[in-house]
């Protein structure tokens, strides 16, 4: 059955996606991340996101913080971004 859902609801599940990965690092990193960039997105860096969700959680976060190389698939400036880390705000 193909997927049906717009770009919208798309992000939507992205979003959930981002927020729930497990762990609270990769919550703040990721959805923190997601919050920061989504509301610019279109079909491409929206599919490159949902790609990176497909990962673990242990190497993105690797890739974030670049203490491993990203996979070519990831590099670029999204990954760039990433790797900036100003958007992770971890509340008191």
């Amino acid at each position: 059955m193909p997927d049906l859902l717009t770009l919208e609801g798309r992000k939507q599940r992205a979003k959930f996606r981002a927020w729930h990965r497990g762990t609270r690092e990769a919550d703040f990193m990721i959805g923190g991340f997601f919050d920061r960039y989504h509301a610019d997105w279109g079909e491409a860096e929206l599919a490159w996101f949902e790609a990176l969700l497909e990962e673990d959680d242990v190497d993105v976060m690797a890739w974030a913080m670049k203490t491993q190389p990203a996979p070519p698939r990831f590099e670029g400036d999204l990954m760039r971004a990433m790797q900036e880390l100003d958007y992770v705000d971890i509340p008191r």
